[in-house]
């Protein structure tokens, strides 16, 4: 695990997110292009980063090529459902990108750690799992895995920031310090998970997330490595001449300007 004395420097670090947003535009264009469908799933324990590595991969690019799934608890019809029927309805048409924040997964984690399902559910969804994935690869899909693997150092650093900053106070749920509790419960699960679900067409790729800018970066390079994309060069863009005025004048009406308040006191 990464040294919390080495994080990284915020110039840096903003300097190789542009570069790699940069290529995920390109990553855009050639999904569209070629009509390729990506699935991205995003695991880990509470405050592992999962969120700021979406929103860093999503926020230069179109929401209506990569669509972030984060389903709320099932309703009583999706209980009766067949596990994973819910998360099926989101898996990517061509063209399109879909990251799971928090996915399916959430069976042989949460779920069963918190007592939500039978340890007969968990092994059973564990053993199918594979054979899922299987035909999800085999029709198209380029199925990428990622575990945000944090200290309990830097986990209780991070809930303890929530509970300080009335930015953050929205992340803590009562799940979360519930969650908190039952760290090696949770590493329980995560192994076994690992152990039946890490396969050749659909392997476990694990990510230091103590730093979270060095999480980032290797996510996003990692995943632009593991997706055969090729990159196009846009046609050059020159902006047209404004159309005459032709007599129009600027209306006399009041407009209800936003007050100026920024930077006072």
């Amino acid at each position: 695990m990464s040294d919390p004395a080495q994080r990284m420097k915020r110039k840096a670090y903003e300097r190789e997110l542009a570069r790699l947003q940069v290529e995920l535009v390109h990553l855009q264009q050639w999904v569209v292009a070629s009509g390729a469908k990506v699935c991205i799933v995003f695991e880990g324990r509470d405050t592992a980063g999962k969120g700021g590595v979406i929103k860093r991969i999503t926020e230069r690019v179109s929401p209506r090529v990569f669509r972030t799934v984060a389903l709320p608890a099932p309703t009583e019809r999706e209980k009766s459902q067949m596990y994973v029927q819910r998360y099926i309805a989101h898996f990517p048409a061509a063209g399109e990108v879909v990251i799971f924040d928090r996915s399916w997964y959430n069976r042989a984690g949460v779920e069963r750690v918190m007592g939500f399902c039978t340890d007969e559910h968990a092994t059973r969804f564990l053993q199918r799992t594979p054979a899922v994935e299987r035909a999800m690869v085999d029709s198209g899909i380029h199925l990428l895995k990622y575990w945000l693997e944090v200290s309990q150092e830097e986990q209780t650093r991070r809930l303890q920031a929530r509970i300080d900053d009335g930015r953050k106070t929205w992340k803590l749920s009562p799940m979360d310090l519930q969650s908190y509790s039952k760290w090696y419960d949770y590493s329980r699960a995560r192994d076994e998970m690992f152990a039946a679900t890490d396969t050749a067409w659909a392997p476990w790729f694990v990510a230091d997330s103590n730093d979270k800018k060095r999480a980032r970066l290797n996510i996003i390079s990692h995943l632009l490595d593991q997706i055969p994309y090729e990159r196009t060069e846009p046609a050059p863009v020159e902006l047209p001449k404004r159309q005459r005025q032709d007599g129009y004048v600027e209306p006399t009406m009041a407009l209800r300007w936003v007050p100026d308040v920024a930077g006072r006191g």
